[in-house]
């Protein structure tokens, strides 16, 4: 029997993932706010830098362009990076319009 995260959707870690500079402010249970600064997004999760009090498996709300709030958990950490988890996956037609709004300028966005 495996060990690990038991994630409630398909382990899609290897899923395209765009690289990104964005800082949201996320809402979390225990915490309040925390600022985040996301460095990757894909339809299923972001990687964020700086985050150091929040712990896997533990919940975030954050709102992100064209998506609104959505809710993921931890699934990793190291040192200074962590990946999490979206709720639910989000649509690629929306996916598409978040990057676009999130990196404007075409030449730094990763092909699709």
């Amino acid at each position: 029997m495996g060990v690990g995260a038991q994630l409630s959707v398909t382990d899609m870690r290897r899923a395209a993932r765009h690289p990104v500079d964005h800082k949201v402010i996320g809402e979390h249970r225990r915490l309040g706010d925390v600022h985040l600064h996301v460095i990757n997004l894909s339809a299923h999760g972001f990687m964020a830098d700086g985050v150091s009090e929040i712990q896997r498996g533990e919940r975030v709300t954050i709102r992100l362009p064209e998506v609104g709030r959505i809710e993921a958990h931890m699934i990793w950490a190291t040192e200074d990076r962590a990946g999490f988890q979206f709720e639910r996956i989000i649509r690629l037609e929306d996916f598409v319009r978040m990057i676009d709004a999130i990196q404007p300028n075409p030449r730094l966005r990763r092909s699709r």
